[in-house]
C-alpha cells in the first residue's frame, strides 16, 4: 500500500488534509491518468469527485448514464 496525502479546499476555503491508502495498481493509474491530463493528483480527484457528484445526482433523480461507443452500440453505467 502506499500513502498519498491531498490537499483539498473546504466549502469556506479553508485548506484541509487526507491521507489515502492506495495500492501500488491504484497509484499508478493515478499517475497516467494526471500525466495525460497534465493534471496533479489533487486536481485529477477533485474531477474524480465532480463527476462522481454528478453521475450519483444523475442516477439518484431516477436517470440512466449511458456509454456510446464508435458503432453507437450503448452501454448503461451501474455504480456499485
Amino acid at each position: 500500500m502506499l500513502l498519498v496525502t491531498v490537499n483539498l479546499l473546504s466549502d469556506d476555503m479553508s485548506k484541509r488534509t487526507m491521507t489515502l491508502n492506495l495500492s501500488p495498481v491504484e497509484m499508478e493509474a493515478i499517475e497516467k491518468l494526471c500525466e495525460k491530463k497534465q493534471l496533479t493528483k489533487t486536481a485529477l480527484l477533485r474531477q474524480c469527485l465532480r463527476l462522481y457528484q454528478v453521475i450519483e445526482a444523475r442516477m439518484d433523480a431516477g436517470e440512466k448514464i449511458f456509454i456510446e461507443d464508435k458503432k453507437k452500440a450503448k452501454s448503461e453505467l451501474m455504480l456499485l
